[in-house]
């Protein structure tokens, strides 16, 4: 039987097959994703409540009732608003060689596109997340099922200038999500999720005139809620890279091949199977060409890189037991 040749609509499918099966594999980059999304909302429940008792310290019930009953009693008294951003600060040293103490501030704010703070990038600098990233990365799911979103477009255009294509997709995003609410957003993830992150206070309607005076602990424990939001948006990112990574490779080595079968050779060391009748039934060569084995074998090495300090001295001492049978 006549070898078939690997034509761009083949390279295509078997690419969109691939990405799908990465994306299902279960890796350490995933199971750090997972894990972090998982713990979070628990963490910011946790953390909301200690920020009640801080508002309710600085306005008792008491008052927040009586501004309540003034502002029903007179139309020109407007006084009480609710909101899900303060301003938490405290008097200390910034760092520890100041001899003067200062009032040390900072905004943390509980809605869904809320600041995060302490975004961990390493080596991407290329990589800017913004609040909304937070939500992309949190409602996933939601939007991967949803046509016209990718949670990952930030991610996928890293390094990239603006364009068209990643603003259309940031838009649906953040329609369905609820940051562009309209008369047709029937779902609004935002709406429900900043509902019940809120609190009556008086003052006016901006938060940054209201300082709310706190412990030091008391401040360091949302200054560790706010690097949750940054450590979940990372774990996104380092597991979608890691995917994106592969994805390139694979590319590579489909546009090098000239026959199906190689192809096909290289799902199956990767773990996929693919028949090529499932390839053919629904109807250039690169310079470089890849043995699909020796690419699986590098596309496998792209993952589960996080090892601990056991499997490390292990390897070591395999490779200095290997060095000393050479020589």
């Amino acid at each position: 039987m006549a070898r078939i040749r690997l034509n761009q609509e083949y390279r295509n499918k078997i690419a969109n097959r691939m990405k799908i099966h990465i994306e299902q594999e279960d890796t350490q980059e995933k199971e750090k994703f997972f894990q972090e999304r998982e713990n979070f909302k628990a963490h910011q429940d946790k953390t909301w409540e200690l920020a009640k008792v801080c508002v309710e310290r600085q306005y008792p019930k008491a008052d927040v009732d009586m501004a309540h009953y003034l502002q029903d009693k007179y139309p020109n008294v407007n006084t009480i608003a609710k909101d899900s951003c303060f301003h938490f600060g405290y008097m200390g040293k910034p760092e520890e060689k100041d001899e003067e103490d200062k009032y040390i501030s900072k905004h943390f704010d509980f809605k869904l596109n809320g600041d995060m703070d302490n975004i961990d990038r390493q080596d991407n600098e290329n990589y800017q997340p913004q609040s909304r990233d937070f939500a992309y990365a949190y409602f996933r799911d939601e939007l991967k099922g949803r046509e016209g979103c990718n949670p990952d477009i930030t991610i996928e255009m890293e390094g990239k200038d603006r364009n068209p294509h990643e603003q259309k997709y940031k838009d649906a995003n953040d329609k369905y999500l609820g940051f562009n609410c309209g008369s047709d957003n029937l779902t609004s993830y935002s709406a429900q999720w900043d509902k019940d992150y809120e609190l009556d206070l008086i003052g006016r309607e901006y938060c940054r005139d209201r300082q709310i005076a706190v412990s030091k602990e008391e401040f360091k424990t949302f200054e560790m809620w706010q690097q949750k939001k940054g450590q979940l948006v990372m774990a996104h990112y380092k597991w979608i890279k890691s995917v994106l990574n592969q994805m390139k490779e694979i590319k590579m080595g489909l546009k090098g091949y000239r026959y199906l079968d190689e192809a096909i050779e290289l799902c199956t060391e990767l773990g996929l199977n693919v028949q090529e009748d499932e390839v053919i039934r629904t109807n250039s060569t690169g310079l470089v060409i890849y043995n699909p084995k020796n690419l699986a074998e590098r596309i496998k090495g792209m993952k589960n890189k996080n090892f601990s300090r056991e499997d490390k001295i292990k390897a070591r001492l395999l490779y200095e037991a290997q060095s000393q049978v050479v020589n």
